[in-house]
């Protein structure tokens, strides 16, 4: 998973854990939104705030938690990498693995694998 989380933060921000996208509602080096910080601190019954995301390692367990929140393998699409499901979840949301605007993300993701 290690080298999954590092390509997706390659794509996100260059590993640059003061970035700022989405027009000001992505934070840090995975560019995590409100509500996917939400998401995972209800799951993982922590206390993130979106704030959170600014720090490398808290970033990468609201990752994780979203992940095992959203991504078990029995929701993954039949033929699809576990690779890709959860970088087209981390980009489009829970539903994000079934969304065609995610594809162009999972190839930016891939190429950096």
């Amino acid at each position: 998973m290690i080298k999954l989380i590092l390509a997706i933060i390659a794509v996100e921000s260059g590993g640059d854990p003061k970035a700022i996208g989405d027009g000001g509602d992505a934070f840090g080096i995975l560019q995590i939104h409100s509500a996917y910080v939400q998401d995972a601190a209800e799951y993982a019954k922590a206390d993130w705030t979106h704030e959170d995301a600014f720090d490398p390692e808290t970033a990468v367990d609201i990752f994780q938690a979203y992940m095992e929140r959203y991504c078990g393998d029995s929701r993954r699409p039949e033929g699809m990498s576990r690779e890709e499901f959860i970088s087209r979840t981390h980009n489009g949301g829970p539903r994000g693995a079934f969304k065609d605007a995610t594809l162009r993300y999972w190839e930016k993701v891939r190429r950096h694998l």
